[in-house]
């Protein structure tokens, strides 16, 4: 059994439960109030438009580690149908199966349980496979967009990739703050690279999944006394994996989705964003990230946009 003594400690003291009260369902996402969203809309000067997501296709980046959680298989159920008789309009269909978590996505709060329980206390065992996770699913998130803040750690730290055993640190977070010349505060969403996408654009996808660069234990703390709204990535797991402390898996993501009620976001594609950032030397947009409304559902693909 590994030791849980250091979890323990941090999770006490980010823990959110029951600050917006013992129904909440959406945790950090209560930080972007409507003030934070009018100040959002000032830090965009041009208009540019970066997406976030990648290509949604059956060679994506699931490569089977996770079990369940398919690349898209996208099947065309109608092809120039005459719905209503020849010689005028036809129509063409498309249908998909795949993992809500199997690209771009936002991983919902009951992602993740821990000892049996949820967010804000609730049960694990409200999680069922008939109705999926009726508190707290990804259908309760009314809105994601405020200020997106791009801590570039590897552009920080002077290479391309972080390399595949890197602990992304709060001193690492620092200073990518740094590099941006913003602070971050509170309703902000935090886009955290570790160059790690590049290896799946240039296709291994097997290197892109295993072994992988992402948060440390610690960054929980530091994201919790900025009031962080929510934070994603450009790595399969999110967390450095292999664990930093020997089988002790997914407990960046426990902490995040369990104790703090704060969403994660995995496999998000900031290369272009970091070098039209490092152009214009400016890392604050504004971020629009609606999750689609998937009833019950522990995630959601998500495409992102970057608005400068």
């Amino acid at each position: 059994m590994a030791d849980l003594s250091v979890f323990n400690e941090i999770a006490a003291r980010v823990n959110n439960w029951g600050r917006w009260g013992a129904e909440d369902e959406i945790g950090t996402l209560n930080l972007i109030t409507d003030e934070v969203v009018r100040a959002a809309v000032t830090t965009v000067r041009t208009g540019r438009r970066i997406g976030l997501a990648l290509p949604l296709k059956q060679r994506g980046v699931q490569t089977g580690m996770v079990r369940g959680r398919v690349n898209p298989l996208h099947t065309m159920v109608a092809v120039n149908w005459e719905l209503f008789g020849p010689g005028f309009v036809a129509t063409s269909d498309d249908s998909v199966t795949m993992g809500l978590q199997a690209g771009t996505h936002w991983d919902a709060l009951p992602h993740v349980s821990h000892s049996g329980r949820i967010y804000n206390g609730r049960r694990a065992e409200s999680i069922t496979a008939h109705r999926g996770a009726e508190f707290a699913g990804i259908d309760k998130v009314p809105h994601i967009v405020s200020r997106g803040i791009l801590l570039d750690v590897a552009r920080a730290r002077g290479v391309d990739r972080l390399a595949g055993d890197h602990a992304v640190s709060p001193e690492d977070l620092e200073a990518a703050e740094e590099l941006a010349g913003v602070r971050v505060r509170a309703g902000d969403v935090v886009l955290v690279r570790t160059g790690q996408m590049g290896l799946y654009l240039a296709g291994d996808r097997e290197g892109y999944g295993l072994p992988s660069p992402g948060l440390s234990l610690r960054c929980p703390e530091w994201f919790h006394a900025r009031d962080v709204a929510a934070v994603a990535n450009d790595t399969l797991t999110f967390e450095i994996c292999p664990p930093e402390i020997d089988d002790l898996w997914l407990v960046v993501h426990a902490l995040h989705l369990v104790e703090m009620g704060m969403l994660q976001g995995q496999n998000w594609n900031l290369e272009e964003l970091s070098r039209i950032c490092a152009a214009e030397g400016r890392y604050e947009f504004l971020l629009s990230a609606m999750p689609e409304p998937f009833v019950g559902a522990t995630g959601t693909p998500v495409a992102p946009v970057a608005i400068l």
